[in-house]
């Protein structure tokens, strides 16, 4: 149970960044700018395309709006205070800051887990029942869908929450990266934190191993399909569509698992910056440019936005 005088006596905790090693603050400063401007010019162009173009209202575009809105809100849930960390070598966040910061980003790692499922079990229909593609992922059942993740996502991250705010925190507040990550806070505590340690790997084993086995499953049956073809042609625009999905799955789960599949005590403080950099900045950053530079329905779309709306209000100047 946590001890209110501990709390009561500390104004929040301090986020130290790269102050271990300050020469890199500015070098960092510089990384994070650049990614997080390329990452909101990116998932919000990705997610104006397909509201504005016909063509791109389908199931899978649907589900990739949804990605570049998570992607989106979870780089805008750290890189603002990662920023000002860096800029200053350190910074005070508070502890309700702190604890919904956590909050949201575990919500939004979590959905995002779920939703790459969700996307490959779209592929799956696609390929391999193309015929009642349209019937099995309908307006209402993708919608349905997505209600189910963002439940899961919140609901989740709040019973970590909810535990952690239990905690015991005493006098130790420097927190030794550049935002509050549930394993980070847990290694701060003076409280004993095997029952959220336990929590923390299972739900993550749970969480990841449920999705990946969707994705393993979907793309078994995805891969037969796609040999049982006739044409060497249609394969290939078969399998073309699944590349982007396996390419944003690769760059999601693996820093995932290092990060949350193992006790906290297991990890140390440069790895889990380091592995942090790539869910919250790199893999945001790299979804839109793996959904458009191999997509040729992107492309189009991004032509016909820049025919429609750019040339004509270009030509009036």
């Amino acid at each position: 149970m946590m001890d209110g005088e501990n709390l009561t006596g500390l104004s929040g905790f301090i986020l130290l960044g790269f102050s271990d090693a300050p020469e890199l603050q500015t070098t960092a400063f510089t990384i994070f700018l650049s990614l997080y401007v390329l990452m909101m010019l990116g998932n919000l162009t990705m997610i104006l395309l397909i509201n504005v173009d016909p063509q791109l209202h389908t199931p899978m575009y649907f589900f990739l709006t949804h990605l570049s809105f998570i992607d989106f809100c979870i780089s805008s849930a750290i890189v603002p205070k990662a920023l000002e960390t860096f800029l200053l070598g350190r910074s005070h966040i508070s502890f309700l800051g702190c604890f919904a910061q956590m909050y949201f980003f575990l919500a939004l790692i979590i959905c995002e887990c779920f939703l790459l499922g969700v996307m490959a079990y779209d592929r799956y229909t696609a390929v391999c029942k193309p015929l009642r593609y349209v019937s099995t992922m309908s307006r209402a059942r993708c919608y349905g869908m997505m209600v189910l993740v963002y439940i899961a996502g919140f609901l989740t991250s709040l019973v970590h929450t909810v535990l952690a705010r239990r905690l015991s925190f005493c006098r130790a507040r420097s927190i030794n990266h550049f935002f509050c990550e549930l394993p980070t806070l847990l290694q701060l505590s003076c409280s004993d934190t095997r029952a959220n340690e336990i929590l923390q790997v299972s739900s993550a084993g749970l969480n990841i191993v449920g999705s990946v086995l969707m994705v393993l499953v979907s793309y078994t049956y995805i891969l037969l399909t796609i040999l049982k073809m006739p044409s060497a042609s249609r394969s290939l625009k078969a399998f073309s569509t699944c590349t982007s999905h396996l390419a944003a799955i690769t760059t999601f789960y693996a820093p995932g698992m290092l990060a949350y599949i193992q006790p906290c005590k297991a990890c140390s403080w440069d790895r889990a910056k380091l592995v942090s950099v790539c869910y919250t900045v790199l893999t945001p950053t790299l979804n839109p440019l793996i959904y458009s530079l191999r997509n040729e329905e992107v492309k189009g779309a991004l032509r016909r936005l820049w025919v429609r709306k750019l040339v004509p209000h270009l030509s009036r100047l």
